[in-house]
């Protein structure tokens, strides 16, 4: 909020800018009820964990990594599968689902793939869930020489970068209301990600630059 302030020629403080938050009711939501999404009873390979809580990347398409999540709506959970760009953690394929699924996973590699073309070599991160782990998946990386890193068991700090962007999109967005419908929930995300969060959203790691303008930056 401050680096907004400024942008639009406010010089005002954080300290200033939370005590007006305060008095205007303005406050941050962060607790919802919990969903689990990561099935690791399974019989497949799991790959080391390379990326070892490095979540820096000096250039676009060194490190990418992955994750799902769930939206409640009143038709029952949506499930959101996303792959960011560790560089920039730009959200650079996506998709949604009423079932969590191998697909569902796919879909958002194979966006992520179409759009940045990756070179081989790039490390892909993601939970050991079955979703990650099928043959199917495993395929895919493999057919587009990625390498393969995945989180120790149990332990949502190795992929971190992915799951602080699933609790700003439920702060920003999902928790804000109640969804009718898994159709009103997906367009909602569609213009979250595509309108707010990629091109807009100022990131503290980024030196308060949004995605898309510190990949133009380093460009």
């Amino acid at each position: 909020m401050t680096e907004e302030l400024k942008e639009i020629g406010l010089d005002v403080g954080h300290r200033r800018v939370g005590r007006l938050m305060r008095e205007n009711g303005i406050r941050v939501e962060r607790s919802k009820k919990y969903k689990v999404t990561t099935d690791s009873n399974h019989a497949f390979n799991i790959g080391p964990n390379l990326l070892n809580r490095d979540f820096h990347a000096d250039q676009p398409n060194q490190k990418w990594a992955g994750d799902i999540s769930y939206v409640w709506t009143r038709e029952g959970w949506l499930y959101l599968a996303v792959i960011l760009d560790l560089h920039s953690r730009r959200v650079i394929g996506w998709a949604v689902s009423n079932r969590m699924k191998r697909d569902l996973a796919i879909r958002a590699l194979n966006m992520a793939i179409a759009f940045r073309a990756p070179p081989k070599g790039c490390i892909h991160h993601t939970d050991r869930g079955s979703q990650y782990c099928s043959h199917d998946y495993q395929k895919l990386l493999c057919q587009h020489g990625f390498k393969v890193s995945m989180s120790g068991k149990g332990n949502c700090y190795d992929n971190a970068a992915v799951e602080t962007f699933f609790k700003t999109i439920k702060a920003e967005l999902i928790w804000r209301k109640s969804w009718e419908t898994r159709r009103q929930a997906e367009v909602a995300i569609f213009e979250y990600i595509n309108g707010f969060y990629n091109p807009r959203r100022r990131h503290s790691a980024l030196g308060w630059k949004s995605p898309v303008a510190f990949e133009r930056k380093v460009a």
